[in-house]
């Protein structure tokens, strides 16, 4: 499928996946010339996380998919997320200190008492994701599409300045 380069990779991505998702529902997707039944772990093939641990620090997961996932309380402190596909997952408590989440698609997760210090959500889809309590000093969510309402409460606690971009959080976000 292609896709104008004017649309940012996120939505090229998204787009995609929605396409994707539809060949599921039929179950049809066509090669040549024949047809047949791609089930949801197919499509996802090695890009599911299988391996979850308490201390996840530092690796490099881009692009893998955690779908559903249990990552309460766990540390993804200054973990490369970029491109991560993280759809009604549990992340709340959870160490994102300095992680890179840029182009990440999280929705309808649970970010509740997460520490976001300096992690950059540029670019991240987290429609339907919540961010109740989570400490965001620093937090880079540059052309992030956000929820209005968690929007407005992200701006009430927004401070502090991202250490890559050198973005504020305020301005990161578009507060008023």
């Amino acid at each position: 499928m292609f896709l104008p380069a004017p649309f940012p990779s996120v939505v090229r991505r998204l787009i995609a996946s929605l396409f994707c998702g539809l060949l599921v529902v039929t179950g049809l997707v066509t090669t040549a010339g024949s047809a047949h039944a791609i089930t949801a772990p197919e499509l996802r093939g090695q890009r599911a996380v299988q391996d979850i641990t308490a201390d996840m620090h530092g690796r490099d997961l881009k692009e893998k998919e955690f779908l559903k996932a249990d990552l309460r309380e766990v540390n993804l402190s200054e973990t490369d997320l970029r491109g991560a596909v993280i759809n009604t997952s549990q992340l709340q408590g959870a160490d994102l200190r300095g992680a890179d989440l840029e182009d990440v698609v999280a929705f309808s997760s649970r970010f509740d008492g997460a520490d976001l210090r300096d992690a950059n959500f540029t670019n991240a889809m987290l429609m339907q994701s919540r961010f109740n309590d989570a400490e965001i000093e620093g937090t880079d969510f540059s052309n992030a599409v956000i929820d209005l309402t968690q929007l407005k409460a992200l701006c009430s606690r927004a401070s502090g300045v991202n250490s890559r971009s050198g973005l504020s959080t305020r301005e990161s976000l578009g507060c008023r």
